[in-house]
């Protein structure tokens, strides 16, 4: 039976808005009800099975990571193994507590590291500060009516000499790890929205293919994190030379996800509330202090990540 709290909760998430999940930045100091129900009907979470997962994963992290185990194996014991519950929580949620690809997803989070060491060296909250200042990328302040986090990406004015791509993921590595110690971004996720409108040929031939299937890495198999969607709008007709030499790095699950609208905004505005998104995202709120989001990321923090 379904009790009667249970069936309330799931009708408010049916008719949510942004008013109804806590803030972006920071720790979530209490999970809402409507986000708990989301979290044992999507991603199979209750009390009994966090319990034994957690138990279950670190198991699997020492015994794999032990002995002749595999390379990977073994640098996810390393990184892993003395970690709280806490961290571990995040890899399970990503996986709908699946154990197995959880740890498989850790395993991926090491990979990535060691695959693209040019992304972490010297990775502190000072290294990116001036990249997220620029709004590469932006984080906006509130949560969707979904409770994702909306990252917000505008080409127009990048200048790839000025901020490389490698600078920007570099940045995006950061907000990830930082936002991802919320509890309410690791069940909700994350949304993406791409601006590109004076995306031009000097961009379309100045990114390498290698940069863009490292971006698409990034979030597949590399972060506990929900990728729930990337909106592209404005893009010209050659956008699609570039989308063409991303799709084969991207796995169906991804692609599916991947919403390209152009000019025409009638979906996009079926999913985001007008008055949530910056004026140069089609909004009606004002364009973003971007260096008010470094400051709520950081802080006054200077560690390495």
């Amino acid at each position: 039976m379904v009790s009667e709290e249970e069936q309330a909760m799931r009708s408010k998430l049916e008719h949510l808005t942004v008013k109804d999940h806590g803030p972006v930045f920071g720790p979530c100091l209490r999970l809402p009800g409507h986000t708990i129900q989301k979290a044992k009907d999507e991603l199979n979470e209750t009390d009994e099975r966090r319990a034994s997962a957690l138990k279950e994963l670190g198991s699997m992290i020492r015994e794999r990571g032990a002995g002749g185990g595999e390379e990977l194996a073994k640098m996810v014991l390393e990184q892993f193994g003395d970690k709280p519950d806490s961290l571990l929580l995040r890899f399970l949620r990503a996986r709908k507590f699946d154990v197995v690809r959880a740890h498989d997803l850790m395993k991926g989070y090491v990979r990535f590291r060691k695959e693209y060491p040019e992304l972490f060296e010297n990775l502190t909250p000072e290294a990116v500060r001036s990249t997220i200042e620029a709004g590469y990328p932006v984080v906006l302040p509130s949560r969707d009516k979904y409770g994702r986090v909306v990252l917000l990406f505008n080409i127009q004015h990048w200048d790839l000499e000025e901020i490389t791509f490698d600078e920007t993921l570099r940045a995006y590595c950061v907000i990830l790890e930082k936002l991802l110690e919320n509890e309410e971004t690791q069940i909700n996720g994350f949304v993406l929205i791409e601006n590109f409108k004076g995306f031009t040929m000097q961009h379309a031939s100045g990114i390498k293919p290698t940069e863009l299937k490292k971006m698409v890495d990034m979030m597949q198999e590399s972060f506990p994190a929900r990728f729930k969607a990337v909106h592209v709008t404005h893009q010209p007709w050659y956008f699609t030379t570039t989308y063409n030499v991303v799709k084969p790095f991207m796995k169906s699950k991804l692609l599916e996800r991947v919403c390209v609208h152009g000019d025409e905004l009638g979906g996009y505005f079926k999913d985001f509330d007008a008055n949530l998104l910056p004026a140069d995202f089609d909004g009606k709120a004002p364009i973003t202090d971007y260096k008010a989001v470094a400051s709520k990321i950081f802080g006054s923090e200077d560690t390495a990540l």
